[in-house]
């Protein structure tokens, strides 16, 4: 009786030892299917592809248009106001993306054109996001 009882005391402690190796412990050899395993992520090098998210403003752009406006666009006047989180801009309940921000600054009275993109996935919290295609002091 003694025997099946320590041995699955014996059984019960390897397994929880094997259960607390910690990380960075490598196996010995290949896994049971015969690959080894994956330690480290590859690098994902320079991407060649379009990138995919928003794209910055340039800020060296110092306002006005650069290109007629296009259909559709709408043009806001109005006091800029900061938002609820850094760097975001309003115009009563529109969200300016884009522009030239030494125009675009909390306090300024401006004359923005572009389109509004309700749509869009912003941080900021608040505001329909309006794309600025170009502003100026009003």
């Amino acid at each position: 009786m003694k025997t099946p009882r320590t041995a699955l005391v014996a059984l019960l402690a390897g397994a929880a030892l094997t259960a607390c190796a910690g990380p960075g412990t490598e196996p010995a050899g290949p896994t049971p299917t015969g690959a080894s395993p994956v330690t480290s992520q590859p690098d994902p090098g320079p991407s060649t592809g379009p990138s995919i998210g928003p794209s910055r403003p340039d800020p060296t752009w110092k306002g006005g248009p650069s290109k007629p406006p296009g259909p559709g666009a709408t043009t806001l006047t109005g006091t800029v106001r900061a938002g609820v989180e850094p760097n975001c801009l309003l115009i009563d309940d529109n969200l300016l993306i884009g522009g030239p921000r030494d125009v675009l600054t909390p306090g300024a009275r401006v004359e923005v054109t572009g389109h509004a993109e309700p749509g869009m996935m912003t941080t900021c919290q608040q505001g329909t996001p309006f794309v600025v295609e170009s502003a100026r002091r009003a």
